[in-house]
């Protein structure tokens, strides 16, 4: 008589069913993701966007009494580094390399006209114009045209950005970018090209009013 050998249920638990068909699921979702194997997988499961913005409200109202004369346009390179004292790049550091694109305006305020600064003769041919000097305006970042080429971060500056409301935020290189524009501007032509071109502005209006002499000067 024998006896029949029993042999061992090898039948997965339950348990580990669900986990290898979660863990299936999850290995296809990425790889269809990172290397595109199922088509249309990433519009599948692609996120959208919802504009919920409430209304703008108009909070005041400024009379402009400058003549935009000029503009330039402007783009600076950042490479902004911040290193900690006593530790490695790789520990603690970050370094951002951000192209900012601007512009500036300058301007000539025709508010600041006095009375004395317009003279015309009885025959109203001759015109004598003084006004102030051009300024610049403040310095205008261009979303769509900067952006950051390059970050490097240290390990406690990437788990820092796991806890912020705010990674990877681009403040410090956005400002630095800012002001270099600014410094730029400075040290261009901007102003006195816009009072060639406010000049020219007036001599032709005023001349289209019957003027022949014209004479435009600046000063403060």
């Amino acid at each position: 008589m024998t006896t029949p050998v029993k042999r061992p249920d090898r039948r997965m638990p339950g348990w580990a069913k669900v986990v290898a068909a979660f863990v299936l699921v999850l290995v296809v979702f990425f790889a269809g993701l990172r290397l595109s194997v199922l088509p249309g997988l990433k519009d599948l499961f692609g996120s959208e966007t919802h504009d919920r913005s409430g209304p703008a409200l108009l909070k005041s109202i400024q009379d402009i009494s400058r003549y935009d004369a000029a503009s330039g346009n402007f783009q600076v390179v950042v490479d902004l580094e911040k290193d900690a004292k006593l530790l490695p790049d790789a520990i603690r550091g970050t370094r951002t390399l951000y192209v900012g694109a601007g512009t500036v305006d300058a301007y000539v305020d025709l508010g600041k006209i006095g009375k004395d600064d317009v003279r015309v003769d009885k025959d109203r041919t001759s015109a004598t114009l003084r006004l102030p000097h051009a300024q610049l305006g403040k310095p205008a970042l261009d979303p769509d045209r900067s952006y950051a080429v390059s970050k490097q971060r240290g390990l406690f500056d990437r788990l820092g950005d796991l806890f912020s409301d705010n990674p990877n935020g681009e403040q410090a290189v956005q400002k630095l970018a800012v002001r270099h524009i600014g410094d730029a501007a400075k040290e261009s032509e901007l102003t006195a090209r816009a009072e060639s071109n406010t000049t020219g502005m007036l001599e032709g209006l005023l001349r289209s009013l019957g003027f022949k002499d014209v004479r435009v000067t600046y000063g403060d």
